[in-house]
């Protein structure tokens, strides 16, 4: 054994002795030993991820993964319910927040299942006359305390306001529980042979495998693929090392953010496109 290897070997066996004895007593600590016992093939690359969603959802907030008001679905309170079908159709969502004049003001959520059981029956009825109670809280409930409000209440999306009770957002069950466990791609999200799946108008999820002339027919864009062939290994060239998940890079009004990732290559992304002029801001997740 080298110098080198013994020395790794002390350093290994020196955490594992922390950790039997009740350390590494910060959380960087702990995620080191983790990372080394997933290089060590002690766990796979998807365990660790879902080990460190956990470490770190407690800590965590609700502002730091809502929907942003500017970027929710909404359906006003006194359309009628024929007209709302062809919004549902194009978004694909299952629940709607209701608003009055504004979106500061929500009044109620608009459930999918409700429009087809109502709507076909009589479509000159209004939102207001089929939408439930919406659940509102803080922007700065613990994501772990919100988790157990959805189980308890069986919801699965609330409404964030800010300190004035105005809609700053909206966060539901699934935002939350891909904190954890990653992206939840629905059964119907790609076809076999699709690399790009809508989910709003600025929102998408994207293979790493999407090829960069794809992916610029498809947004108009002009990204260089003369180096790489595919998005993944553009993002990996950006980031200049192989990025882990929730790691994110803008590249022009595009921003990519990781969703999942192991140790060998990129394999899902978030897309999160802005407007023709305007600029990608912080809160864009």
């Amino acid at each position: 054994m080298s110098e080198e290897q013994a020395g790794e070997h002390r350093s290994w066996l020196e955490r594992l002795g922390h950790f039997l004895a009740g350390e590494p007593e910060d959380r960087e600590d702990l995620l080191v030993f983790l990372r080394d016992a997933q290089k060590r093939q002690l766990l796979d690359p998807e365990a660790l991820a879902m080990i460190e969603g956990v470490i770190q959802f407690s800590e965590l907030r609700v502002r730091d993964i809502m929907i942003p008001r500017a970027q929710m679905v909404v359906v006003p309170q006194d359309a009628e319910l024929e007209t709302i079908f062809p919004l549902v159709m194009e978004s694909a969502h299952s629940r709607y927040p209701v608003i009055g004049e504004d979106r500061a003001e929500v009044v109620g959520i608009l459930l999918v299942k409700d429009l087809l059981a109502q709507g076909l029956k009589n479509k000159a009825l209004q939102v207001r006359d089929i939408m439930r109670a919406a659940q509102f809280v803080p922007e700065s409930k613990r994501l772990n305390v919100l988790l157990k409000e959805f189980r308890s209440t069986r919801s699965h999306m609330a409404i964030v306001v800010d300190e004035y009770g105005a809609a700053a957002g909206l966060v539901t069950i699934e935002d939350v529980l891909e904190q954890i466990v990653g992206e939840i791609e629905d059964e119907h999200d790609f076809g076999e042979e699709e690399f790009i799946f809508r989910k709003s108008q600025h929102e998408f999820t994207l293979k790493a495998l999407t090829p960069i002339e794809e992916f610029n027919e498809y947004f108009d864009a002009e990204l260089a693929d003369d180096e790489f062939d595919t998005i993944g290994g553009l993002i990996v060239h950006q980031m200049g090392h192989l990025p882990r998940r929730g790691e994110r890079v803008d590249i022009g009004r595009f921003r990519f953010i990781v969703i999942r990732a192991d140790d060998r290559r990129v394999h899902l992304l978030k897309l999160i496109v802005a407007e023709a002029g305007e600029t990608l801001l912080a809160s864009d997740e």
